[in-house]
Formats: structure tokens, C-alpha cells, sequence
């Protein structure tokens, strides 16, 4: 090969980021609707309220039922939504974390930021002591499982802190 051509090599790049079109519904909705759904039993795979959920089946019932169209998997939340800062986490946002096993960094869990001020709420189907949809701190356990939180609402970037 001369000296003056160099080979280039295209190196795949990650996806873009998928945007969730929520159209006009409102955070606050989505929020008041995924609360009707308090106690409802954990049940691992499942989306059907009459059964349980699990994390992600919470997730996608509740946005689900205003037609928003979002993935299955908590895993498959990874590069959707924009990606913000935890301390500017608004009602609606989601909030990933990784599994129950910390030191495997992808998402395993997932919930919805419920409130930010002293300490950030979510909303949740979990396995662990509630057993299913509860409201929980941003404890130390789950900050060791912290992944990211996202923005799906656009509506969210204009809005005061919550």
C-alpha cells in the first residue's frame, strides 16, 4: 500500500438513544394511574394486574394503558429516554438499576421517580420485602444498584423541580 492511503475501518457505533413518544399524556397522569396499582403482587414475567407484575410488566402496563408504546425488558430501557442526572430525577422519569447481583453493571430493575426532594421515591414492582408494587427510597442498597435515570417526558425538562 503507498504511503499516503490509509485504510479506515468503520467501527459500528452504538444506537442512538429511542425516543418513547408520549404524545400528549401528561407525567402527572401516568404517575396518578401507576399508584392505583399499589399492592399489586410481584409475579416474575407477568403484566397482567389480575396476576402481578414483575418490574418491567409494571412498567409496561402503566404506559401501556395510555397507548405509549415502550420496551418489555428493563434491560431493553437501556439506550431509551435522555439520560439525566439523578438530583434533577423529576415524577415520571424512570430509574434503572442493575439486577439483584450489583457487580453485573447492566439494567436489571427498574421503576418510576414518584417525588425528588429530600430523598428520590419510586414506585416499583419489587421481589423483595413488599413483593410487589410499593413507593421506596433511593436507599443506600439500591444507589450500590444505580444505573441511570432517563427522561421520557419532555414536558419534564420545562417543569420545576418536583
Amino acid at each position: 500500500m503507498p504511503p499516503d492511503q490509509t485504510i479506515v475501518r468503520d467501527t459500528p457505533a452504538l444506537p442512538p438513544a429511542q425516543i418513547i413518544e408520549t404524545g400528549q399524556v401528561q407525567p402527572e397522569q401516568v404517575m396518578a394511574f401507576a399508584e392505583t396499582l399499589m399492592g399489586t403482587p410481584y409475579v416474575y414475567a407477568s403484566t397482567n394486574p389480575k396476576v402481578g407484575f414483575d418490574c418491567s410488566g409494571f412498567i409496561t402496563y402503566v404506559f401501556n394503558h395510555f397507548n405509549i408504546r415502550v420496551p418489555r425488558s428493563s434491560i431493553d430501557f437501556t439506550n431509551v429516554g435522555k439520560p439525566i442526572p439523578v438530583e434533577q430525577a423529576k415524577r415520571g422519569d424512570i430509574i434503572l438499576f442493575t439486577g439483584t447481583d450489583s457487580t453485573e453493571r447492566f439494567v436489571g430493575h427498574m421503576g418510576l421517580v414518584v417525588a425528588n426532594t429530600d430523598t428520590l421515591r419510586f414506585i416499583h414492582s419489587t421481589s423483595g420485602k413488599a413483593m410487589g408494587v410499593t413507593i421506596t427510597p433511593l436507599s443506600k442498597y439500591y444507589r450500590s444498584r444505580f444505573v441511570k435515570t432517563i427522561r421520557i417526558f419532555p414536558q419534564n425538562d420545562s417543569q420545576g423541580l418536583l
